[in-house]
């Protein structure tokens, strides 16, 4: 049966807004749903800052690298998993996805378009005792499309803050192929990723959709991003 990962940030409540410093509970919360009900929250998701805080990890940020721990509740109680950068330059950052106690539970590759191996994109799921995962993001198709129709980029820009603030962005779709079968795939249309092998450690796939919505485009959306 297939499993369905998201990730969303609730409206900021009154007491996340007083004090400054750490906030009171964790806001970025992954869902998990494997269609025998609905959705659950199954993971806190929360930047681990280097010495030097926000600024030195912005600083990092541009070069790829990330750092989050994903929480078991809100209030920070126990770790679910970190994700720590093994490696950052180049275009190709490497995370190591971590159990609670330290352990390896898999590592995912992100190959930037153009600094990698192809045109599009690369990113790559590994877990001990499985094949490698690989995923192009977005169709090639679509990629043509949207080169074409660079010439007018500005005004579609503009034309979108006015009609609906929604602003257009490039191909997002990744399907993940290991010898032959699909055992991943992430669907930009509601931001969901799809588990679908039993096989996966399912916080392999928290991580995952972590990492995915922290490059979520250029124009600020991310949810790492923040200055506070």
């Amino acid at each position: 049966m297939t499993a369905v990962v998201t990730m969303r940030t609730p409206p900021v409540r009154l007491r996340d807004r007083e004090g400054g410093g750490i906030p009171a509970s964790v806001r970025d919360v992954v869902d998990f749903t494997d269609g025998s009900g609905p959705p659950r929250p199954v993971a806190y998701v929360e930047r681990e800052l280097p010495p030097g805080g926000i600024p030195a990890y912005l600083a990092a940020r541009g070069s790829g690298a990330r750092s989050f721990v994903l929480w078991g509740d809100e209030n920070r109680g126990s770790r679910v998993a970190t994700v720590v950068t093994e490696s950052a330059r180049n275009g190709v950052a490497t995370y190591q996805v971590l159990g609670p106690y330290g352990e390896v539970i898999g590592t995912i590759v992100r190959e930037k378009a153009l600094s990698g191996r192809g045109l599009r994109t690369r990113w790559t799921v590994r877990q001990p005792g499985l094949p490698d995962a690989v995923g192009y993001k977005g169709r090639i198709f679509w990629w043509l499309v949207c080169w074409l129709l660079f010439p007018v980029a500005p005004f579609a820009l503009v034309i979108a803050a006015f009609e609906n603030g929604d602003f257009p962005r490039g191909p997002r779709r990744i399907i993940w192929r290991a010898n032959g079968q699909v055992p991943l795939e992430f669907k930009a249309f509601g931001d969901k990723l799809r588990l679908c092998t039993p096989e996966l450690d399912r916080r392999l796939g928290f991580a995952l959709i972590a990492l995915l919505r922290s490059f979520d485009g250029w124009l600020g959306n991310s949810w790492d991003d923040r200055k506070k």
